[in-house]
């Protein structure tokens, strides 16, 4: 199965991406690093259709499964996750065939934090993003980290986790 792994954390070797390498190591994907990429904010004029969206929304749409991995900031999704959701907006406006391409994905996400639990509020916004394109979710991983990642600790999760992804 194509699984494509979206990474949006402000650190390259922080727990998100800890998260994103032991997953990956049960069930390979494409990462895709945020951080790597130019990404502009959404813009009504769309002058901003020469960065590195829509050819990340090709490799998605190549994909028959796509992972969004982002640390919990205030309860919420990371900044950088929030610029590529807002840019979903190109695919509603300007882009309609590659947004009609994304009905029908499965995707979940997966998070780090340092909450006990998932915050109900971070999950029903994606639920809310994926049910508004026609897109189905999978339950979403958390690894609580407050001392850092343990890979030992979440490595039941990520197996059962990736497992769940191999029949979603």
């Amino acid at each position: 199965m194509a699984i494509s792994v979206v990474v949006a954390s402000s650190r390259q070797n922080g727990h998100t991406v800890a998260l994103v390498n032991s997953l990956v190591t049960f069930e390979p994907a494409t990462v895709i690093d945020l951080s790597e990429k130019q990404l502009s904010y959404f813009d009504y004029e769309h002058g901003n259709k020469q960065d590195d969206f829509l050819p990340m929304i090709s490799d998605l749409i190549a994909s028959e499964f796509i992972v969004f991995a982002t640390p919990v900031y205030w309860y919420s999704m990371s900044a950088q996750l929030k610029v590529f959701i807002d840019r979903l907006t190109d695919l509603l406006t300007i882009e309609k065939e590659m947004g009609r391409a994304l009905r029908g994905k499965r995707f979940a996400v997966i998070a780090t934090g340092t909450d006990s639990e998932l915050p109900a509020c971070f999950t029903e916004q994606f639920q809310r993003i994926g049910d508004y394109l026609g897109m189905q979710m999978l339950p979403p991983l958390y690894c609580q980290c407050p001392d850092g990642f343990n890979e030992s600790q979440h490595k039941v999760a990520i197996s059962n986790f990736a497992e769940l992804i191999k029949g979603y």
